[in-house]
């Protein structure tokens, strides 16, 4: 939503296509760009095993995302009538959808994959044709994802952990019932013109480099899309933030810690007590803490040594300093204007071309 409130923000019309829920999630638009952005919902056709009330992965254990992803497979058609109906210019997709990019070319509309993590991720992860099975990949087991693959040319330490890949790795292998995330995501690749990337060559320039002489087609950062500022309205609405808002001032200052995970890791209740543990011991901030390779188990006395070598001892100043400046990129909104523009900017010459060509 962030990438397509910037894009109204530069005068042109957005639609944001989502299911009922989530739209209702949003947060709510400001004034200056209600008139810009449409909100369109789309119901969620139910499938066998999927909870009515799930409509996004943040509603369900991972072993039902896969039920969640079904469904949204039976939106091809009304999204791809929606595509008829409207005309749009450019549409913009994930990789759950990865059937738009198809749908759209047979309508002359042009489409972008846009991908929410970063190109490192994407580099490791490989060629579309290697994704969708259709060229041989030699990582066939969880231990061949712990190593930086041959088509990285660089020294590099992105790679999963043991623990980590044997967490997903069915929804790599695939099976009867679902299409596996692997393929998604090569589809997705494949079936668009142009790929935009939430990153910026200030992060890693190499790495965005690197990912357009993998997918040999155009792959456009996007920046790291930090979230708009909300105005007062939209938050004193939100009954669940005025709750927490409430709570939060009735604590000591400095006695809290913010600790994000992110919305897919859904940590058990015993990580969650060693981390807790681990923080009120040291109260800092961390990094990576050390686990066991195969079951990505950890204590506290890890948490606690990790939080206090990245914030007190000499060994952590590397990370202290990191902090600081990448705090700056990531809050930089003239830098993140400039990458909004260059987006448009390609997305204007790529529909400029493909006028001329018809």
């Amino acid at each position: 939503m962030e990438l397509s409130k910037l894009i109204a923000l530069k005068g042109h019309r957005v639609t944001f296509v989502s299911t009922p829920k989530n739209i209702d999630r949003l947060p709510k638009l400001p004034p200056n760009l209600s008139a810009l952005v449409t909100l369109v919902k789309i119901p969620l056709p139910q499938v066998e095993k999927l909870p009515e009330y799930a409509e996004a992965t943040i509603d369900l254990p991972y072993d039902k995302v896969k039920y969640l992803k079904m469904a949204y497979d039976k939106l091809e058609q009304p999204i791809a009538q929606l595509l008829r109906d409207t005309s749009p210019d450019w549409v913009i997709y994930d990789f759950v959808s990865y059937w738009v990019g198809p749908a759209a070319a047979k309508l002359g509309v042009s489409s972008a994959y846009f991908s929410i993590v970063i190109a490192a991720t994407l580099c490791f992860l490989g060629p579309a044709q290697g994704l969708m099975g259709m060229r041989g990949d030699s990582r066939t087991k969880p231990e061949d994802f712990t190593v930086a693959p041959k088509w990285v040319p660089f020294e590099s330490t992105v790679a999963f952990r043991l623990f980590e890949i044997n967490r997903i790795f069915d929804d790599v292998t695939g099976d009867d019932e679902n299409i596996p995330a692997t393929y998604r995501l090569g589809a997705a690749i494949d079936g668009c013109d142009v790929v935009a990337v939430r990153s910026s060559y200030e992060f890693e320039p190499e790495w965005l480099q690197l990912l357009e002489e993998i997918y040999q087609k155009p792959v456009i950062p996007v920046g790291q899309l930090p979230p708009m500022p909300l105005d007062h309205d939209s938050v004193d609405d939100n009954k669940e933030w005025k709750t927490i808002k409430e709570w939060l001032d009735e604590q000591p200052k400095g006695s809290v810690v913010y600790v994000a995970f992110g919305s897919e890791a859904k940590p058990s209740q015993d990580e969650l007590t060693e981390i807790a543990l681990g923080l009120l011991e040291e109260k800092k901030m961390g990094y990576s803490v050390p686990r066991d390779d195969r079951d990505g188990s950890f204590t506290r006395d890890s948490v606690a040594e990790s939080l206090r070598m990245v914030m007190v001892e000499e060994g952590g100043k590397v990370y202290r300093d990191k902090v600081r400046e990448v705090k700056e990129l990531f809050v930089d909104r003239d830098i993140q204007d400039k990458y909004v523009n260059g987006l448009l900017d390609h997305f204007k010459t790529r529909k400029r071309r493909a006028q001329e060509v018809k």
